[in-house]
Parts: C-alpha cells; sequence; structure tokens
C-alpha cells in the first residue's frame, strides 16, 4: 500500500490557546483552541462570525501593546535627554577641581587630536563608502581601485594616497602596539587566574591562619597586651560619632586600651564636635585622648607620625589604627592580637573590610566587585602563600616594634600604608590576613568622589616604587621575593593594568577601525576581557547580573587611572595632593542608636547614651543642600572617539568591535555626564 502523503498538503495549526479578555462588555471572553472549531472555519471560509472579530481584536491589542512599549521607550528617551540637559546646564566642568591643569591640560589635548583625526578618517572612509570604494579589512590587500578613479577625483587620488600611506607607515607602528599591549594583557590575565587558582585551593584546603599559640584558649582570656588605637580624621562630621563609639565599646580591658583621635581637621565647629564626642566617652570611663594638628604637614603619614611621637607610646606594644569611617566590632582585638604572641617575626594583622552601603546605587556595586575581589583572591592568596601584601591603610594591627624597625611612617608618599608595608617586608616583617575578621565602612557614592580616591590610590604606588627601587634592589630579602616586589606588586599590578586597559580598548582599538590594516581579533576585544570580569566577580556571585556594566565601567575608569599612573611616575600635576574621600555618613545615626541598645557592654566602659539619643531626636531637621555634578571632559571625548569608530566599524560590518565600541561609548558618556552614583553637595 502506498503510503499517503496528505500531511504535507493539509496545514496542521501547532499554536497555543489563546485567551483573549476584553473590557468592552458587548464582547465575551472566548478561546481560540485549534482550526478545527466550527466557527473559526467558518471564518476562514469566508464567514465574517464573531471570532473573526474577535481575532481583530487580538491584532489590535497586540498593536496597543507594541504601541505601549514604544511610547515607553520614547518617553524614556526624552526623561533621560532631559536629565543629560539639566546636568550639562547646572553641571561643573571637571577644570573647577582646583587640581592642577598642566598635566591634565596635555592629557586632553592628546585625547583632543584623536578625535578630530578620527572624525576626519569617518568623514574619508563615509564618502568612499557612498562612491563604492568602501571594502572589509579581508579583501585590502590586492584591492584595486576602478578604472574610472584615475586622476579625474581629486577626492579619489586623495583616498588612494591615504589607504597607501596608513598600509606602510601607519599599520605596522599600530600594530606593533597592539601586539605589545595583547602580550602585556596575556600576562596580566596568567597573573589574574594563577590569583583564583591559589584561592580556590585555600577554600578547597580550607587554609585559615590560626593562632597556635593560644589555640586550647579561644577566649584569649589571659592575654592582653597594651594596645594603642588611632583614628586618624580630617573634616570627617559625617562618620566621626558612630566610629568613635565603636572603638570605645571594643572588649579589652580599659587598664591596656589607649585610644588616640587624631584630628586633622580645618573646620572649627567639625573640631568642637569631635573633642565634645571624646569628653562625653572620656568622662565615662574610657582613656580616649584628643590630639589636633594646627598645620597639616605630611596628611595621614604626618598625622600618625606626630602621634607616635607621644612619650607614652613606648608603653604599648601594638598599635591598631581605623580611619574615620570604619567600625570594627566589639570582639576585633581578640580576634587579631592573638596571633602575635609567640609569632616573634609578625608585624602586621589585617582584617577585611566589608561595606554598609554596598547595595546603594550602581557605583557601590561596582566598587564592591573589586574590592572583593582584592581582599577575597589577591590579599588572602598573598598573605598565605607568600606573608606579604600591601597595607590597607586601616582595620589593621601593627606590632609598634616594626613600625619603628621599618622607619616609620613617612610622608613622602600619598600611599603611606603601601610604603611601611614595602619597607617591613625589605626587613624580612611577615604579615597575616585574616578573610573571616571583617570591618564595617562605607563606600564613595558619587562618582568625583570616587574619581578621586582612584587617582590617589593609582598615583601614590608609582611615586613609592621610583623612590624604593634601589632599596629593593640592595635589599638581603630573597631573589624570588625580589621579582614579586617588583615585577607583580608593582609592575604588573599597578603599571601595566591601567597601561594596557586604557592603551588598548581605549586608543588601539578605535583606531584600527580607521587603520583596518591593524586587527584586533575578537578574542582580545570579547573573550578574554569577559572571562576576567567573570573571575573577578566570582567573590561577589550576588553581582553577577552586573558583570557587563562592571566590564565596560573598568575600561571606563582606566583613563583616571592611566593618568594618575603617569602623574605619580613622572611626578606630574596633582600627584602628590591629598584629597579625603567624601563620606556620605547616612548611618551614622542609626547606629548610633543601635549601640544604645546593646545588652553586653562591659562594666563601667559605655557612656550614657540616652541624653545622646535625646538629643538626636530634639535637633531640628537640615534643608537638603543643593547637590551639583561634573562634567568631565576626558570621559566625553572619548566617548565621541569610540561612537566614531563604532560607526566607522559598522561600515566596515565588524560586528562585534561595533558592539563593544557602541557600548563603551555609551558608558563613557555616561560617566562623562556624571549619570552615574550620587550628586555631590
Amino acid at each position: 500500500m502506498a503510503p499517503s502523503f496528505d500531511w504535507w498538503v493539509k496545514e496542521k495549526y501547532r499554536g497555543t490557546p489563546v485567551i483573549v479578555k476584553m473590557e468592552n462588555p458587548n464582547w465575551s471572553i472566548s478561546e481560540l483552541s485549534s482550526p478545527e472549531d466550527d466557527e473559526f472555519a467558518e471564518a476562514r471560509k469566508g464567514g465574517k462570525g464573531k471570532n473573526a472579530k474577535q481575532i481583530t481584536w487580538v491584532l489590535l491589542l497586540k498593536a496597543h501593546r507594541a504601541a505601549g512599549c514604544l511610547t515607553y521607550l520614547a518617553s524614556a528617551t526624552a526623561r533621560l535627554s532631559a536629565a543629560v540637559r539639566r546636568r550639562i546646564a547646572a553641571g561643573r566642568m571637571d577644570s573647577d577641581s582646583g587640581e592642577s591643569p598642566t598635566p591634565r591640560h596635555r592629557f586632553y589635548t592628546c585625547i583632543k587630536i584623536f578625535l578630530w583625526l578620527s572624525i576626519l578618517l569617518l568623514a574619508f572612509e563615509v564618502a568612499a563608502y557612498f562612491k563604492g570604494w568602501h571594502v572589509s579589512p579581508p579583501n585590502l590587500h590586492g584591492f584595486k581601485f576602478p578604472s574610472s578613479f584615475g586622476v579625474r577625483s581629486l577626492f579619489g587620488s586623495i583616498y588612494a594616497s591615504w589607504l597607501s600611506f596608513r598600509a606602510k607607515y601607519i599599520a605596522p607602528l599600530l600594530q606593533f602596539l597592539a601586539n605589545a599591549c595583547v602580550v602585556l594583557f596575556l600576562v596580566q590575565s596568567a597573573d589574574r587566574l594563577i590569583l583564583c587558582v591559589g584561592c580556590f585551593w585555600i577554600h578547597f584546603k580550607r587554609i585559615k591562619p590560626v593562632a597556635k599559640a593560644i589555640a586550647d584558649d579561644l577566649e584569649a582570656g589571659k592575654y592582653f597586651p597594651m594596645v594603642l588605637i588611632q583614628m586618624p580624621m580630617c573634616n570627617e562630621k559625617e562618620v566621626y560619632q558612630q566610629s568613635i563609639a565603636a572603638v570605645c565599646n571594643l572588649d579589652w580591658p580599659k587598664s591596656n586600651l589607649l585610644i588616640q583621635v587624631l584630628d586633622d581637621s580645618d573646620d572649627p565647629t567639625t573640631q568642637t564636635l569631635i573633642r565634645e564626642e571624646v569628653k562625653k566617652w572620656e568622662q565615662s570611663g574610657v582613656q580616649i585622648i584628643y590630639r589636633h594638628r594646627i598645620i597639616r604637614d605630611g596628611y595621614k603619614a604626618g598625622n600618625l607620625k606626630s602621634a607616635m611621637h607621644c612619650s607614652y607610646v613606648k608603653d604599648y606594644e601594638f598599635v591598631a589604627i581605623f580611619d574615620a569611617d570604619f567600625q570594627p566590632t566589639p570582639d576585633f582585638l581578640k580576634l587579631t592580637v592573638p596571633h602575635f604572641k609567640g609569632n616573634e617575626e609578625l608585624a602586621l594583622v589585617q582584617a577585611r573590610w566589608s561595606f554598609i552601603n554596598k547595595d546603594e546605587n550602581l557605583l557601590t556595586r561596582l566598587q564592591n566587585i573589586n574590592l572583593c575581589f582584592h581582599f577575597e583572591v589577591e590579599q588572602q592568596v598573598n598573605g598565605v602563600f607568600i606573608n606579604f601584601f600591601g597595607f590597607n591603610g586601616t582595620a589593621g594591627v601593627w606590632r609598634i616594634k616594626a613600625l619603628e624597625d621599618s622607619g616609620g611612617w613617612l610622608e613622602r608618599t600619598t600611599v603611606e600604608d603601601m610604603d611601611i608595608a614595602v619597607r617591613a617586608h625589605l626587613k624580612g616583617w611577615k604579615f597575616i590576613f585574616l578573610n573571616d575578621v571583617e570591618c564595617q565602612c562605607e563606600l564613595p557614592e558619587s562618582y568625583e568622589a570616587y574619581r578621586k580616591q582612584q587617582h590617589r590610590w593609582h598615583s601614590g604606588p608609582m611615586q613609592l616604587f621610583r623612590l624604593c627601587l634601589p632599596d629593593i634592589i640592595r635589599s638581603k630579602i630573597a631573589f624570588w621575593k625580589k621579582a614579586n616586589l617588583i615585577f607583580l606588586f608593582f609592575l604588573l599590578r599597578k603599571l601595566i593594568l591601567p597601561f594596557y586597559s586604557f592603551t588598548l580598548f581605549c586608543i588601539i582599538l578605535p583606531m584600527t577601525m580607521f587603520v583596518p590594516e591593524a586587527e584586533l581579533p575578537a578574542w582580545v576585544v570579547c573573550y578574554i576581557p569577559a572571562t576576567m570580569s567573570f573571575l573577578n566577580i566570582l567573590p561577589s556571585p550576588r553581582s553577577f547580573p552586573f558583570i557587563v556594566p562592571y566590564l565596560l565601567f573598568e575600561n571606563t575608569m582606566s583613563v583616571t587611572k592611566f593618568n594618575a599612573m603617569i602623574s605619580g611616575l613622572f611626578k606630574l600635576g596633582s600627584a602628590y595632593e591629598w584629597v579625603v574621600t567624601k563620606k556620605s555618613g547616612r548611618s551614622s545615626e542609626g547606629d548610633l542608636l543601635s549601640l544604645s541598645e546593646l545588652k553586653h557592654w562591659r562594666g563601667g566602659s559605655a557612656p550614657e547614651l540616652n541624653p545622646i539619643t535625646k538629643e538626636l531626636a530634639t535637633l531640628p531637621k537640615k534643608e537638603p543642600k543643593k547637590k551639583h555634578n561634573r562634567i568631565y571632559r576626558k570621559e566625553l571625548t572619548l566617548a565621541f572617539l569610540l561612537l566614531t569608530a563604532a560607526a566607522r566599524s559598522l561600515l566596515s560590518a565588524q560586528g562585534l568591535h561595533f558592539y563593544f565600541l557602541l557600548f563603551q561609548g555609551i558608558s563613557f558618556l555616561l560617566v562623562g555626564l556624571d549619570l552615574i552614583g550620587e550628586q555631590i553637595e
């Protein structure tokens, strides 16, 4: 029997049932289940029944929804445009920041040259595209212009000369720079991968620093050495209350603990507030001292150095340092100080930071990704396998003998914490990082504050590298430790990373769109950066939805980091300027009230907080200050450069490069208009 072939003639209905609800009371709710339905079949034959009208309503409903989506997108675009117009009208240029304009002007001039050059080249390419001369990069070799090209067209002659010139002179140089950056990129990626493998091994083997000398005494009841607490601060009116309260409530014998509040504030009101706060805790029985410097020489390093010269410091064995926005838990000293017992080579015990405002906005979420990787991977791996890492400047306990042996605090750089750590390492001292001991603090919530912080963090290491390189070479530590300090700690992670990030993705990549003879492979543009971003985000798994913004924002921040690195390396502009990171202090009142509710107070060590809480309740509410934003010219210039290169990439149909340049350009545009993070008061 011959098989039936009617299956391909008959059209089967394979759709899902549709339920249509009409707001018009003249229409009922019905279900279109299958074409075998009698009324539906009648409608297919040309009959105009009620179901046919309902199909029309379904189509109208879908059209209405589509129109609604378009209306929403249009309104969202209009709101975004209005916000951009307001910010441009009310914004302040980054030149108003008070920094030295010389290095910024030079840097900005170079970027402007690239921008105007790219616009000129894009105009050439667009004209050539419409004349039919447009070719894609693989077809450039052996390409011949049509016979009508000749010498009859001046533009054609200029374009032919440009093609020949860029192929002979520009492309080889650009390709060399691209290949060099790719090699640096791969080396840095390998370092990042090795760090991640080391972190995995630590978790797999459950490696954790243990205070061996007191393993049988977990509460450390018999080990209470003399500890000095130092709290350097400068105009920290938003956060001083909860920080002083947290330090004063550390669970440690009062007789073995002294707190120094080192105030460098130049605001008389702030000085008075901090002094009164210290007096309240002093009256409650806490050993706390207020010190104020009239002249702020050496910034934080000078402040700490001045405090260490006090005569009573010789009575103390350890010093714990907390910045103004850091709030240690009551058991902080019990978790850190015991590691020093029986370990005379140990100089520093560093705790991890945790962030009270990590979910405040997109900027704080992206910062949290970076800092989680820094502590979870970099600090932990280096602490376990090398016994050395950069001191984070706060939330750490130092052996005073190690500080004195290393030369004490020096004011020669803006990273005094890294400076003392390197000098202590060269003297043979060891460090311990405790990943499970956290100290709460704040992240900058505005891009302006974050930008200034990153400038200091990336210019300071280059100052230090230039100063301490001879000491590293002459030191008596092992050769592999010298190599680790020079090539990994300084060159690879502090110099090469911002250099190739900016050069490769912000300069070379857009220029290869106009010089297609020099190419960047797709794995350099997309796959390797995505993999590295994936590794960076592993320590904070809740941040996985932000992996794409993180990748784009890190490339955007490479402008600031590269500028800071060059300034620090060659002593340009504001390399030695210390700008205190602006704090929001949004948690200060809540933290102070929570301290008043603690039940487990140490006898006689806690003040009566009821008057303070009542005073907070009776204070008149301050009117909110008018906020402003800044317009960042370098970021905006690079945004237009990348978007111009994206347009050129679109002409040559380079899909992956086009999307990367487009979204990276948009990222620069949003940052340049200060549309990320909070505005500044």
